[in-house]
C-alpha cells in the first residue's frame, strides 16, 4: 500500500505554502501587530480566493468533500507559517460541524461564499478563538446548540501568550438550532478535528523554529567559525528534527482514521497531539537557545513561533486528557502487533 500523499494533496499544499511564503513572514507579523489589527484583510483576502472554506463540507452541502487527510498539510503549513488568520478552524473544524448541524443554514451558504467566518464556542475550550471578526458564533457548550451573531453577545476579550490569538468569553443567547444530544457524534468529530488540525500546526511550528536556528547557525560566527560547525548546537538541532520525524507519521495516520470516530481513530489523534506538542515545545526552546541571549527578546522572530505552540498546547484538549485517551486504547483494546493498525468495528 502507498501511504505517500497524492500529487492533487501536495499541489493544494504547495500552493498555500507558497502564498503564506510570500504573505506571512515574520515582517508581515510585526507589521500586523504594530496596527493591533485582527487580521491582514489583503492575505486573507487571498486565502479566501483559494477556495479552502469548504474543503471538508460535503458535496452535497456545497464545498468540495474531501477528508481530514487532505486537509492536514494544509495545516501544518499555516503552523509553519503562524497565520492569524483563522483558516484552520474556521475550514478545518467549524464549517464541516455547522455542515452536519445545520446543512440549509444562511450562515453557512454565506461562509462557504467566504463572506464570513463562523466562531466556536466548544466545551473543550474555555474560550472562543475569533469571535469579534466573525459573522456568527455557534454556541455548543449547554443542552441546546444555538448560534448567534456577534453583536447579539457579550464577548469579553481575554489575553493570550500569543499576540494573534484573540480569545473571548462569551456570554448570551442564540437561537437554537438542535439539542446538544442530538448533535452530540458531529460535536466530538469537531474535536476530534481540532486536536488534530492543532497537532498539524504544531509539527509546521516545530519544523519552522528548526529552520529558523538552522539558517542563524550557519550565519552567526564564532571563533572565526560558524556556530553551526560545533557539536553543542548541531547535535541539539539534530536531535529536534529527530522528534520531528518521528512525530510526522503518527500525524499523517491520525489524520487518515480521523473520520472513524472510534476509540482507536480518536487514540492516534491524541497520540499525535502528544507527540507534536512534545516535538514544538523542545524544537522552540532549542531555538531560543541557539540563538543566544538575544533569543530571549521579541526581537528574534522564533518568539512568533514559541508562543504560538506555548497557546495550541492547551487548545483542544489538555496533555492529560490525551494521555487518558491513549491509555484507554491501550488498556482496554486490543494490543499486539496484529492490532497495529487496528479498527474497532473489526476488534470489538
Amino acid at each position: 500500500m502507498d501511504f505517500r500523499f497524492t500529487e492533487e494533496q501536495e499541489m493544494m499544499a504547495g500552493v498555500l505554502r507558497d502564498l503564506l511564503a510570500d504573505h506571512c513572514q515574520p515582517a508581515d507579523l510585526r507589521r500586523l501587530m504594530e496596527t493591533g489589527a485582527p487580521r491582514d484583510e489583503a492575505r486573507w483576502s487571498r486565502i479566501v480566493d483559494l477556495g479552502l472554506q469548504g474543503i471538508l463540507v460535503p458535496e452535497d452541502r456545497g464545498g468540495l468533500g474531501l477528508q481530514p487527510v487532505d486537509f492536514v498539510l494544509l495545516a501544518e503549513a499555516a503552523g509553519h507559517a503562524a497565520l492569524p488568520e483563522p483558516l484552520i478552524e474556521n475550514a478545518g473544524v467549524v464549517l464541516p460541524l455547522l455542515a452536519a448541524i445545520a446543512p440549509d443554514s444562511e450562515v453557512l451558504a454565506l461562509a462557504l461564499e467566504g463572506g464570513e467566518t463562523v466562531a466556536l464556542a466548544h466545551s473543550a475550550n474555555v474560550f472562543v478563538a475569533d469571535a469579534d471578526t466573525a459573522g456568527a458564533v455557534i454556541l455548543a457548550h449547554g443542552a441546546t446548540v444555538q448560534i448567534a451573531r456577534p453583536d447579539a453577545l457579550t464577548l469579553t476579550r481575554q489575553d493570550s501568550i500569543d499576540p494573534f490569538r484573540r480569545l473571548f468569553t462569551v456570554e448570551g443567547e442564540g437561537v437554537v438550532i438542535a439539542s446538544r444530544a442530538d448533535v452530540q457524534p458531529a460535536l466530538d468529530a469537531a474535536s476530534d478535528r481540532g486536536a488534530l488540525f492543532a497537532a498539524a500546526q504544531l509539527l509546521g511550528i516545530a519544523q519552522r523554529c528548526v529552520d529558523l536556528s538552522v539558517a542563524y547557525a550557519c550565519e552567526r560566527q564564532q571563533f572565526g567559525k560558524p556556530i553551526g560547525s560545533y557539536q553543542a548546537i548541531k547535535h541539539h538541532l539534530a536531535t529536534c528534527q529527530v522528534r520531528i520525524e518521528f512525530a510526522r507519521p503518527v500525524l499523517y495516520a491520525a489524520a487518515a482514521d480521523c473520520p472513524r470516530g472510534d476509540m482507536m481513530s480518536r487514540a492516534r489523534i491524541s497520540q499525535a497531539r502528544i507527540a507534536c506538542a512534545a516535538a514544538a515545545d523542545l524544537a522552540a526552546r532549542t531555538a531560543v537557545q541557539v540563538h543566544g541571549a538575544m533569543g530571549y527578546s521579541w526581537e528574534v522572530d522564533v518568539h512568533f513561533f514559541l508562543k504560538r505552540a506555548l497557546a495550541l498546547s492547551s487548545w483542544w484538549g489538555s496533555d492529560a486528557l490525551h494521555r487518558d485517551r491513549v491509555a484507554a486504547r491501550v488498556l482496554n483494546g486490543p494490543i499486539g502487533p496484529d492490532a497495529t493498525f487496528a479498527k474497532e468495528a473489526v476488534h470489538a
